[in-house]
Formats: C-alpha cells, structure tokens, sequence
C-alpha cells in the first residue's frame, strides 16, 4: 500500500474549476468513496428515474411482475456499472480518457461521443420530466396556466440553474448532490405516506389468466423490455463515474470505491418503487394516463395525489431534477474540452449546455421526442454496454496498471507512447466494440417502439442488450489472444489470459514532449 499523499484545503464552493480532463494531482483528491455514493446515487434519486420505473406498469406488467423486471434491472446494472469507478483513482481522469489504454490514443473519442449522447438524452429526461411536474403542481396550487410559455419558462429556469452549478465544477456539484440525497429520499418517503390509502399491490396488469393467447405471448418480451429499461438508468453513469472518482486518492481500496458504486444504484430502489407505486395506482385510477400510445406519468401523479402533496412533487421535481441535470451534464462539458483543447472546460460546458437546451426546446416543441425518449436512452446504452465491456476486460487483463503520461497524448495534441497503437487506434478494442454495438441494436425488441431487422428471432424478446455483451467480452478477448497486443502496454507482473509482443514502443512527441519516454506513475492495488 503506497502511502497517502499530503493533500491541500479543498476549494471553496465559488472557485470555479479549473481541471479538465488532465490528471487530478495526489494533493487535491479529497474526495472519498462517500462522496461518490452521493453524486452516483444523488443522480438517480429523481423524478426521472420515477418516469422510468413506471415503465413496467406501462408495459402491461402487474405490480409484483413490475417488482421483479425492476430488482433484475437495477441489481444487473449496478454489477454492470460498479467496475467502472476504479478508473478514476488509478489514472486521475475520466473515463473517456482511460479509454484511451484500450480503444487508442485516437479511440477515445468514442467514449466521448458516448457520454455526449447519454448527456443529453438523460439531461433531457430530466429537465422534461422536473419542469412538467413543477408546472403541473403550479396549476394545482395557484392556477398557473398550462400552456406552452409556461413551460417554456419552467425548462428554461431549470436548465439554467443546471448549468450555473456545472460551470462552478465539481464542489459546487457535491454539495448540492449532498442536500438532494437527504431531501429527495425524505420526500419519496413522504409519498409513500400520501399514496398508501391507494396502494394495492395486488394489482394485476394485462397479463391475467383470462388474457387471450395474444396477449399472454407478449409477456415475456414486455417483461424483458421493461427490465433492460430499468437497467439503462444505472449502466448511464458509466461514462461518468471517471469524473468523480478522479478526485479519490489512488490508494484508496478498490473495493470501497466500488461498493460505492454498487450501493449508489441498489439504493435507487426508492425512487424506482416509488415510481411502479404510484403507475399502478393511477392504472388502476386513472387509466387514461397510462395509455401506452400516449402515456402521461406526471399528469397522472398529480391526478392522483392528495392536494397537501402538491408542494412535495414540485420539490422532488426541483431538487432531484437539479442533481440528474448536473451529473450528467458536468461530465460531456468536461470531456468536450479535452476534445477541443482550445475550449476549457467552462467554454465547454456552456456550449454543450446550450445544445441540450436547444434539444430539448426542439424535441418538447417541435419533433415529439418526448414519447420516443426510452427509445432513445436504450438505443444509446445498447452501444455505450459494449464499450464499458472493453473498458473492465481490459482492466482486468492489464492488472490495472496505466501510464497516466500516455493517456494524456491526445488530450496535449502529441504523438506516439505506449498507447499509439497503429495510428492511434486500437482496432482490437475498436472492433469489439463496434461488432458488439451493431449486433445489439439488430436484435433490439422495444415493444411498441423499436424493432430491429433481427429483434424478431426471439419471439419478440428483446435480446439486443445481452447479447452484445457476450459478444463484447468473447470478441475482445478472443483479439487479444490473436493478435497480441505491445508487451509495453502492460505492467511488470505482465498480462493476464492475453498474449503479448514485443514492439518498440514510438516515443511521445509533438507540444510539451520530453525526450524518450516518460516513467509511468506506479499506483497501488489498493486491496
């Protein structure tokens, strides 16, 4: 166990961050496996992860089968998501840039194209989801009208306030990710106050013994559908998880940073539940509101609720609005900037902000993407799945050892080092990946919403996720083994289950580059 560094004061709250995408120096990683857990789960602990698990209710499910779809979906996504913590620590970075060990120098782009896409769909989500609920809660509360300058006025607020707390950077993050944890979970558990009246968990769904034969065929695929939904909630921070644990000192133990991780989305339980609670009431109540052609989650929570809850909606909309917001929109802005170095990340972060605005005005106003969202979300984790499949392979062949100078290549705009590969790509990593993704998306059966040309072959259960998965792990393993990869890429113990050559490895070069190459920051395994 390499000993802790000395590390500095913390910056205030107002101290805009100045860090990209460089590595986080050993004296300002403050941040602890705690601090982790709140911005992971802080993040899904919202109204928009209560929009998602309505989807089990919406697909016809009954409240027990809904239960099941939901615990399969958030336990396999958080065992999914959780190895993808360890990267910040070891390398000081995020994610994207990590990649760079296993896609290439160049490669990386894809990890940021990734996170860029699921940025925008889940700041949409929830900036969609928040601002119709604290319109809908004005109606009820004061007459507010319900027209479209009032939402216009409630996402544009929203969204501004989203990206005030983005540009001041990580700090500024965490403490309000610190005050949405207590607040959002107090507030769900008042909802449960509200609702149990009307709860009835024997709710029965479609799927009855009296359903016809059509019917009855289509539970499978709406079960499996509806769990994948469930589970694209915690596979979307695997993007991002970089961008906070690189501030966890590198010897911090492994296993704390992803139990974090792994509790942060078994915690999202609540809002989850909360979310299948209140489906099955209003289904039950308010059916029209649950019309899989037109569904209207928030319009049906408001019908149903207790005028004194009110408020409470409106502030769940706001305070856990804010945190999915700012999680996701923190990440993309600062991995924009080492895209485009020319932008910092504040530079960044406001333009990528403004595009999401821009998206979301266009899709509530003008396209409909509002009903298509899930679509979206799913098509966008059915290829980001693979890519962390890549990530943790790789991780787990190199023992964990990186060159943290080397990831930074791309980043400096330099050529060459350990990562250079053949032109800056790494066509193992790349190929795995890309395979995987088209083979996901050929076999994606989102009833009601996206068929793919093969999504059929498994009487209609959407198969697209999981099969990606093995192909991604079999594929990628089955390169390394083929076609070995530098024996520099790999640390002093050496590989593990791959093979190896040995290549010269091309020196950096290009601003800022030492002669020869530069000695790799050792980091501890750390238990």
């Amino acid at each position: 166990m390499s000993p802790q560094p000395d590390t500095s004061p913390a910056p205030s709250l107002t101290e805009v961050e100045t860090h990209g995408v460089d590595r986080i120096p050993d004296a300002e990683r403050t941040a602890t496996p705690l601090d982790l857990f709140r911005l992971a789960f802080g993040g899904a602990n919202t109204f928009s992860t209560c929009v998602l698990g309505a989807f089990p209710i919406l697909f016809g499910l009954s409240f027990w089968q809904g239960l099941a779809a939901t615990l399969l979906g958030v336990v396999a996504g958080a065992l999914i998501l959780c190895p993808m913590a360890v990267f910040g620590p070891v390398n000081g970075t995020n994610n994207a840039v990590s990649s760079s060990a296993h896609l290439g120098v160049h490669g990386r782009v894809i990890g940021s194209f990734l996170s860029l896409l699921t940025a925008i769909a889940f700041f949409s989500i929830s900036v969609w989801s928040s601002g119709d609920a604290l319109v809908g809660g004005a109606h009820r509360l004061f007459g507010l009208p319900r027209g479209d300058l009032s939402y216009v006025v409630a996402y544009a607020l929203f969204a501004c306030l989203v990206l005030a707390v983005c540009v001041y950077g990580f700090r500024f993050m965490l403490f309000v990710n610190k005050i949405a944890v207590a607040a959002a979970s107090v507030l769900f558990l008042l909802g449960a106050i509200a609702f149990a009246g009307d709860f009835d968990p024997s709710y029965a769904g479609v799927f009855t013994d009296s359903a016809d034969a059509a019917t009855q065929s289509l539970f499978w695929p709406s079960f499996i559908g509806a769990a994948l939904i469930v589970l694209s909630n915690p596979v979307s921070f695997g993007a991002f998880l970089g961008d906070w644990s690189r501030y966890i000192p590198a010897s911090t133990p492994r296993r704390k940073v992803i139990g974090a991780a792994f509790l942060s989305q078994i915690a999202t339980l609540l809002p989850f539940l909360f979310g299948l609670s209140t489906a099955s009431i209003i289904a039950a109540e308010a059916p029209d509101y649950v019309d899989p052609a037109a569904p209207d989650f928030v319009g049906g929570l408001l019908a149903i609720s207790p005028g004194w809850f009110f408020l409470p909606v409106c502030l769940i909309a706001l305070i856990g609005g804010m945190s999915t917001g700012t999680t996701a929109l923190y990440g993309t802005g600062l991995d924009f900037s080492s895209v485009f170095p020319r932008l910092s990340r504040v530079q960044a972060t406001l333009f990528i902000g403004a595009l999401s605005i821009a998206f979301i005005f266009i899709g509530r106003f003008g396209l409909n993407l509002v009903q298509s969202i899930s679509t979206f979300a799913t098509m966008i984790i059915t290829c980001t799945t693979p890519w962390m499949v890549v990530m943790m392979l790789g991780f787990w062949t190199r023992r964990g050892w990186y060159d943290p100078e080397a990831l930074q290549v791309f980043n400096r705009r330099q050529r060459g080092g350990r990562y250079w590969f053949a032109h800056g790509w790494n066509w193992r990593g790349m190929t795995a990946w890309w395979v995987s993704a088209v083979i996901g998306v050929l076999f994606t059966n989102i009833p009601g919403q996206f068929v793919g040309p093969l999504g059929d072959l498994a009487d209609g259960v959407d198969i697209g996720l999981p099969l990606s998965l093995v192909v991604a792990a079999v594929l990628f393993l089955s390169l390394l083994r083929l076609f070995p990869e530098p024996r520099a890429v790999y640390g002093p113990e050496g590989a593990r289950l791959a093979r190896t050559v040995d290549v010269p490895v091309p020196p950096i070069t290009g601003p800022g580059a030492e002669s020869g190459e530069p000695e790799p920051v050792a980091t501890s395994n750390g238990g």
